[in-house]
């Protein structure tokens, strides 16, 4: 029998009982939820790196993290509900080329469909795709460099602007708040932000999200790309053919866009709920649907058979009124499960109708607490 785990404390009477009466004062001040037991663990950690002797400059780096964690938590927070794309692509790209029109067309177009657009906030690529979104439907995450980095103008002084001193704090939240990733012809960063992105959903670290490769018009930069991966990743079984499925390569900007919006046609969001995989879909399949369903995606199960179901008791307050398609997912090829949700988007022959703002550009977030 396994044994229970150990509470993580501090292992300090005296500093466990401080800690635990500090939470209590939190809790009484800021009128915090029961998720307050993860902060207590947030503070043990931080007792424990004093008592680990952890040198001051791994201090400072755990300190600033957490911090720009936060800030940016608390930036997104308010537009929270608002699909966002996460925009990669070269710095030195001129206005004028090619590329750049393509992503500028790219932003303005997913802004009006409703969504927000992430970029690094510079030059190039990402001030082209902010220029199209415009600035009420843009977001910047800086990293702060010697050369290169500066804000573009579309975002440059705006609230939703954050700089990050860590390349790993802001791919975070490059992919965190991501519900869809475009990239256009870039460097080195835009193929790391770009295989990250690719190995993440590959490895079901993420949530499975749209992923478009867009090059110019009759442009060849990510087609090579792709003709790479398939001739010495996919035919060397270094990946699974059903991983190619994850990915769209287009020179077509309204198809990317298409790509981006047919992904959640039907589809909403999924977790993983006691082992089982819970995809909350707009429409559910019916009868016939879902026997095809187990036909042909019975090699995604461990047991059982897909079914459909309503809300669980563990999704308390998690899109209620949606209905779920449940499966024991072995978590292995998600680039097939993509295949099934790809299935479940076309019982939905229409895509949903945008938000009707006044204005294309128009957004309101929520509240906020004070800071």
């Amino acid at each position: 029998m396994r044994e229970p785990l150990r509470r993580y404390e501090a292992g300090k009477q005296g500093l466990d009982a401080a800690i635990a009466a500090l939470l209590v004062q939190a809790q009484a001040e800021f009128g915090a939820s029961g998720d307050a037991e993860l902060v207590r663990e947030i503070l043990v950690t931080g007792i424990k790196l004093l008592q680990d002797r952890v040198p001051r400059g791994d201090l400072k780096l755990v300190n600033s993290a957490l911090k720009e964690i936060r800030h940016a938590m608390r930036v997104f927070a308010p537009y929270e509900a608002v699909r966002k794309v996460s925009v990669f692509g070269s710095a030195r790209t001129p206005e004028g080329d090619p590329a750049f029109e393509q992503a500028r067309r790219f932003g303005e177009q997913i802004a009006r469909n409703g969504w927000m657009v992430i970029t690094g906030a510079g030059g190039g690529i990402m001030g082209a795709a902010h220029g199209g979104a415009g600035r009420e439907r843009s977001f910047g995450v800086n990293i702060r460099l010697p050369f290169e980095q500066s804000p573009n103008p579309a975002i440059a002084g705006d609230k939703k602007l954050i700089g990050f001193r860590y390349f790993f704090t802001r791919k975070l939240f490059f992919m965190k708040q991501a519900h869809a990733v475009a990239l256009f012809p870039g460097g080195f960063g835009t193929h790391d932000e770009g295989f990250e992105a690719l190995t993440l959903v590959q490895t079901g670290k993420s949530e499975l999200v749209p992923i478009v490769f867009v090059d110019e018009p009759g442009g060849t930069y990510w087609s090579d790309w792709h003709d790479y991966i398939v001739t010495h990743l996919e035919r060397r079984r270094l990946i699974s053919p059903s991983d190619l499925a994850l990915y769209k390569v287009t020179d077509d900007v309204d198809a990317a866009v298409q790509e981006v919006l047919r992904f959640y046609a039907n589809y909403d969001s999924s977790r993983y709920v006691d082992g089982r995989l819970v995809i909350r879909v707009r429409k559910a399949p019916d009868a016939r649907e879902l026997a095809a369903l187990n036909t042909d995606f019975a090699d995604l199960l461990v047991s059982g058979r897909i079914e459909v179901g309503a809300a669980l008791p563990q999704e308390r307050g998690e899109a209620q009124e949606l209905p779920r398609v449940l499966l024991e997912f072995h978590r292995r090829e998600n680039g097939r499960l993509r295949q099934l949700i790809d299935r479940l988007n076309a019982l939905a022959p229409e895509l949903p109708p945008p938000p009707p703002p006044s204005s294309p550009h128009e957004i309101r977030p929520v509240d906020q607490p004070p800071a």
